[in-house]
Formats: structure tokens, C-alpha cells, sequence
């Protein structure tokens, strides 16, 4: 143990063999090495020292890379400076310890950082809360039922993502959230409530709708049946919703019961409307014929039997198209007119009475004529050529008067 070590500013080998290390004036004993000599002694705790300067850099990459948090990376600088200072090896602990003083500096610097990254994801955090609280609270007061709750579950998922407030603030906001969650929550359930009650009420209605529509469904009173269809569908629609699948098998039972009514309907329709074209066309032709054989008018008596045949072979045949009726009861109207008015000419030709007054008037006429003539003559026989015009005029219109009365007379006397 006589060899003397390489020399060293920071350690050396005591005669024992007992290596110590030189911490600035003073110096400790770091151990022995057994079986060694003194340089390998010496070697084997100075490996010590680098292996404390590998960590000592390590160390500083992770806090620069901000691997550790500013308390994890304090923590982790004052072990290491312990370790250091303590350490069993040789080498300039001092200023390896030294060399983490720098890294205060930084820490303290990244603890400012995050405290203000931190002010900052709080303010965000605050004010997103408070605007999801708003939003939670309008949508408690809404009627979005269908995706109100897949919102709220949206909205409480993001909530749980949020950082913290302080205490006072994160329980205020939350408070109001968990408060617009349950109060639509609780109107949510009424309003189902009362959607289910409504449903079950429109449900009982359209069943009955149903089993009246059945006991219509064979009838053939095609006008009364198709109104009361039109009322039960009226009332349908008013009963309101019985939910979309109930009330789809209830509208597939209603509408075939419908249909089988109005297609049958339509059936009869069908053949009614061929009957009645083959109607119209048989009257069309007895009227054809009737006009052509009565009319014009020449023997009222003649006239009317030829009508009686004709009518009542016309309402035998049956009824018509309803857009024909009109038409085919004017031309039937028509032939009864012109016998009508006929009679009344007849009547009128040998009413004794009327010939009376016919004679009258011819007879009243004649004698103005005959005095308007001598008024003329004695006119003339004076040459009073006034007199003569006035006269002569009056001449003219009463003899187209006696004309008119004449030929009356002669028609009801022929």
C-alpha cells in the first residue's frame, strides 16, 4: 500500500488506502477499494464523479425539455445536489453541484410560464363553462326533445374534461348547470307524460272511428255512406297522434276499410254510368222524333195525345247522366210550351167574347174612318190645305189600325 497515486486537485490515497476527496478547504474519506492499487482506487471514485456529471446533464435535458413539473424539477435538483455533495467519489463535487445552480433560474422561470399558462386555461375554462351553463339553461326551457338529452350528455362529457375553478366559482357554475339539466329533465318526463296520455286517448278514439267505419263498410247507401266516411276521416284527423307505429297499423286498417267501400262504389258507378248513356240516347231519340212529329203546332188536340205517348215512353226508359238532365228537360219542356201556348191561340180564336171585342174595335175604327173621310171631303170642297194634311194623316194611322184589327179579327173567325 506503499505506491504513491497519480496526483489529483480534488482527492487522494491515504497510506491505509483510504481514498478521500477535496470538497474547497475541506476533505472527507469516500471509501476503499480492496485489492486495488492506489491510481485504481482513485480511478474507481473518480468514475463516480462522471457518472454524477452524466445525471447532472440528464437532468438539466429534462428540465429544459419540460419533462418535470417546477416542484418534480426543484425536488429532483436538491437530491441531486445532495447526492452530489455527499457522494462517495472524487471529482469537483463543488462545481458539479455549481452547475445546478443555473438550473433554478430556469425552473423558476417555467414555474411562471405554467402559473400563467394556467391563469389562462382557467380563464378559458371559466368562460366556456359559463357559456355552457347559458346553453344549458336555454335548452332547459326549450322543447328540443329528440336530441335535448344528447346535448346535455355532450355538455356534462366536456364539463368532466374542463379543468377546475376555485372552489367558490366551480361550484356556483355547476350548480346552475345540474339545475337546467334537472329541470329538463323533469319537463321532459311531463311532457311524455302527457304525449303518452294524449297517444293512448287518440288511440281509443280511432278504434272506435275504426269500428264504426266496419259497420259502414257493407252499405250500399252510396251517398249518406260516403258522407259519414267523410265526417269519421274529419274526426280522425282531429283525434291526433297515437304514436307512429300504432297509428300506422290503425291507418292501414281504416283506409282498407275505405277502400273496399269506394271501390265498391266506383263498381256501381261504373255500370250505372253505361246504363245511363244507353238511356240518354234512347230519350234523345224519342225526342228527336217527337219534335220532328208535334212540332210545329197546327192541332192542339192532335198534338197533345201525340205528347202523352211521348212522355210516357220517355219516363220509362229511365234516368239519364246528371250533366245531360238539364239539356234533355229543356227540349222536353219545349214541345210541352209550343203545345201550351197553341191551345191558348185556339182559345183565344173561338172564345166568343174575344171575337166580340175584335168586332168592336174594327167596328169602332170603321166609323172613324168614315168620319175622318167626310171631314176630308168637306177640306177639299173649301180647298183649306191644312186641313186637307192634318185630315189625310189621320186617315193613314187609323187605317193601319183597322188593318191590324181586321186581320185579328180575321184570324179568329176563320
Amino acid at each position: 500500500m506503499s505506491e504513491t497515486p497519480r496526483p489529483s486537485s480534488f482527492g487522494r490515497v491515504a497510506e491505509d488506502g483510504t481514498v478521500y476527496v477535496r470538497i474547497n478547504d475541506t476533505e472527507r474519506a469516500v471509501g476503499q477499494v480492496p485489492d486495488s492499487t492506489p491510481e485504481q482506487a482513485l480511478a474507481f471514485f473518480e468514475r463516480r464523479a462522471t457518472a454524477l456529471e452524466v445525471e447532472v446533464d440528464l437532468l438539466g435535458s429534462r428540465i429544459r425539455n419540460g419533462a418535470l413539473s417546477p416542484d418534480e424539477a426543484r425536488k429532483s435538483v436538491q437530491n441531486l445536489r445532495t447526492s452530489i455533495l455527499e457522494a462517495n467519489a472524487v471529482g469537483d463535487l463543488a462545481g458539479l453541484a455549481a452547475r445546478l445552480d443555473p438550473l433554478a433560474e430556469l425552473i423558476d422561470s417555467q414555474a411562471e410560464a405554467r402559473r400563467e399558462e394556467k391563469a389562462k386555461a382557467l380563464a378559458e375554462a371559466r368562460a366556456r363553462k359559463e357559456e355552457m351553463v347559458a346553453q344549458a339553461e336555454k335548452l332547459a326551457e326549450s322543447s328540443d326533445w329528440s336530441t335535448g338529452v344528447q346535448r346535455f350528455r355532450d355538455l356534462l362529457e366536456e364539463w368532466k374534461s374542463l379543468p377546475r375553478l376555485d372552489r367558490a366559482a366551480d361550484d356556483e357554475l355547476w350548480h346552475r348547470f345540474s339545475t337546467a339539466r334537472t329541470t329538463y329533465t323533469r319537463r321532459r318526463k311531463a311532457h311524455f307524460s302527457d304525449l303518452n296520455a294524449q297517444q293512448s286517448e287518440a288511440r281509443e278514439i280511432k278504434e272506435g272511428i275504426i269500428a264504426e267505419a266496419e259497420a259502414l263498410a257493407d252499405s250500399s247507401d252510396w251517398g249518406a255512406t260516403a258522407t259519414a266516411f267523410r265526417g269519421l276521416m274529419a274526426r280522425w284527423k282531429a283525434a291526433g297522434g297515437a304514436g307512429r307505429h300504432v297509428d300506422d297499423a290503425l291507418w292501414a286498417r281504416f283506409r282498407a276499410i275505405q277502400d273496399n267501400f269506394f271501390e265498391r262504389r266506383t263498381e256501381v258507378f261504373t255500370a250505372q254510368d253505361e246504363e245511363f248513356q244507353a238511356n240518354l240516347a234512347a230519350k234523345v231519340e224519342l225526342l228527336t222524333k217527337a219534335e220532328a212529329e208535334i212540332l210545329p203546332v197546327t192541332d192542339v188536340a192532335k198534338a197533345r195525345a201525340a205528347y202523352r205517348e211521348f212522355i210516357a215512353a220517355f219516363n220509362a226508359i229511365g234516368r239519364v247522366p246528371s250533366d245531360q238532365v238539364k239539356a234533355v228537360d229543356s227540349r222536353v219542356r219545349a214541345i210541352e210550351s209550343a203545345i201550351d201556348e197553341a191551345d191558348k191561340r185556339e182559345w183565344a180564336r173561338t172564345d166568343p167574347e174575344t171575337r166580340a171585342r175584335a168586332q168592336e174595335t174594327v167596328n169602332l175604327f170603321t166609323a172613324k174612318m168614315d168620319k175622318l173621310k167626310e171631314q176630308l171631303a168637306k177640306a177639299e170642297e173649301k180647298g183649306d190645305k191644312s186641313q186637307i194634311q192634318k185630315t189625310s194623316a189621320s186617315i193613314a194611322t187609323y187605317q193601319i189600325w183597322l188593318d191590324q184589327a181586321q186581320q185579328t179579327l180575321d184570324e179568329l173567325t176563320a
